[in-house]
C-alpha cells in the first residue's frame, strides 16, 4: 500500500484547478427546453465548456438548479391516467 499522499493525485503535474464539468453522463437534449437532461446545459454550453473562462463556468453552475425543473422530462400519465379513463 502506497502512502496516501503519493500517486498522481499529488503530483503538481496532474494537478488541475479546472472547474469539472456537471456531466452526469445522460446527455439527451430536451426537445422543448433545449437542456440536457442529465446535467441542464444547453448545447452550447456543453460544446464550448472545455473553453469558457472559470467565472463563466460558475456562472452556468450556479443556474443548474434553477434549470432542473424545466430540463424534467414531462410523465405523460402512465398506469394511473389510463385507471381514471
Amino acid at each position: 500500500m502506497s502512502p496516501p499522499d503519493s500517486g498522481p493525485e499529488s503530483d503538481g503535474i496532474w494537478r488541475r484547478d479546472e472547474i469539472e464539468s456537471p456531466c452526469v453522463k445522460i446527455c439527451v437534449i430536451h426537445p422543448e427546453t433545449g437542456l440536457c437532461v442529465g446535467c441542464h446545459r444547453t448545447a452550447a454550453e456543453i460544446a464550448a465548456w472545455s473553453t469558457l473562462p472559470p467565472e463563466t463556468r460558475r456562472a452556468i453552475l450556479a443556474a443548474l438548479a434553477s434549470r432542473a425543473e424545466r430540463a424534467k422530462p414531462k410523465r405523460r400519465g402512465g398506469h394511473a391516467a389510463r385507471v381514471k379513463r
